[in-house]
């Protein structure tokens, strides 16, 4: 009988032999790395949308201010980094936030006009005497809103939280207020993120091959190019229906032109958001009293808003993906509904890297995926 190993004080743990707990080790620490990384995304959850943004920013950037550092390398440290966060700030925040002001002191007044309106009742526009069948309208008018009584039973029928009150604008700034917050923080990734890029790129790329080897490699190069494309063409599109639209309004005399131009630039972003800020200007007009002006607004805004959205953006950003068409409507429409505004670059990212993994698959291109036999082989051989 072999004696018996010498006994350890309590509490001291004695290492097992090498190849006792290797498996169940290695099992534990994928449990202890799963672990931390759910709590990591529990605790940066709120922020996931400020960090999405911030890259998706630096990703589309990043071609431009490369060559700002390879013309000027001393201003990678600080002073690039800052004037092209300064450039977002430009371009995006202080727009956002111009239109978000607007929002708020019109969602004060409408509360304002309701309130007054539960009283009085709201007079039959002049306008509406002239409009085909505007006498039936009028009546209408008159017996559903142009009495207290009429618009009180008209908010029965809507329900009590159709109405806007004062606490309305109250929500309103704390919202705001919040947004503001994620705002800055994600100005502040996208510092970090274009100062430190090379490395941050270097170390996902060398995680990326490890991870998933070099077809992963290749679908993170193609979901990059998607991003650039997308952001780029939502950008450019974006910005000259604004231009255009508000050049526009502001010709057919409407009241905050250069407002519903901006706000025609924001909402192009997002499917039919153009279309509802071109009805909404050529409404201002036709509660002003100018008819025609109103329908060429309509007409032409339209027709550059169908123009803008079926053909030239999915274009753009098609060209830059190698998404067809279809994907690329599919890609847009079904990421601002799964992700919420994010999905606007997220989708048509997906449909990219989806289309390319399909191609390499059936063998239409060659990829990692897809290599050459003689490729192929080499790759085995380096496996063994």
């Amino acid at each position: 009988m072999q004696d018996e190993p010498h006994a350890a004080p309590p509490g001291t743990w004695i290492s097992p032999k090498p190849h006792a707990w290797r498996r169940e080790q290695k099992i534990a620490a994928l449990v202890a790395i799963a672990l931390l990384a759910l709590a990591g995304w529990w605790t940066l959850l709120p922020f996931w949308h400020a960090l999405g943004w911030a890259a998706i920013f630096a990703v589309s950037l990043w071609p431009l201010y490369q060559r700002c550092v390879r013309r000027w390398p001393r201003g990678q440290s600080v002073a690039l980094p800052a004037a092209f966060t300064l450039f977002i700030l430009l371009i995006f925040v202080i727009p956002l936030v111009m239109v978000a002001n607007a929002v708020f002191h019109d969602t004060i007044s409408l509360a304002q006009w309701l309130a007054v309106a539960r009283v009085q009742g709201v007079p039959v526009p002049e306008v509406l005497h002239h409009l085909p069948y505007g006498e039936q309208a009028a009546v209408w008018w008159q017996s559903a809103l142009g009495t207290p009584e009429g618009i009180s039973r008209l908010s029965q029928h809507a329900g009590p939280s159709s109405g806007l009150s004062l606490g309305t604008g109250e929500k309103i700034l704390g919202g705001l207020a919040h947004r503001l917050l994620l705002v800055g923080f994600m100005l502040m990734t996208l510092f970090f993120l274009l100062r430190d890029g090379q490395s941050v790129a270097q170390a996902m790329r060398v995680a990326t091959r490890r991870a998933f080897g070099l077809p992963g490699e290749n679908v993170a190069d193609q979901a990059v190019l998607a991003i650039r494309g997308t952001v780029n063409g939502l950008v450019i599109v974006g910005f000259g229906e604004g231009l255009i639209l508000g050049v526009i309004y502001g010709l057919a005399g409407a009241s905050h032109a250069a407002l519903l131009g901006l706000l025609t630039g924001l909402l192009s972003a997002i499917p039919f958001g153009a279309t509802v800020a071109v009805v909404v200007a050529a409404a201002i007009l036709v509660a002003g009293g100018k008819l025609l002006a109103a329908a060429v607004v309509a007409v032409i805004g339209l027709a550059l808003v169908f123009i803008a959205d079926h053909f030239v953006r999915p274009v753009f950003i098609g060209g830059s993906t190698r998404l067809p068409f279809i994907w690329v409507l599919l890609g847009i429409l079904g990421g601002v509904e799964g992700w919420g505004l994010i999905g606007l670059v997220m989708g048509p990212a997906v449909m990219a890297v989806l289309m390319l993994l399909w191609r390499e698959w059936i063998g239409a291109v060659k990829g990692p995926l897809n290599p050459v036999r003689g490729e192929s082989a080499a790759a085995e051989r380096a496996d063994i």
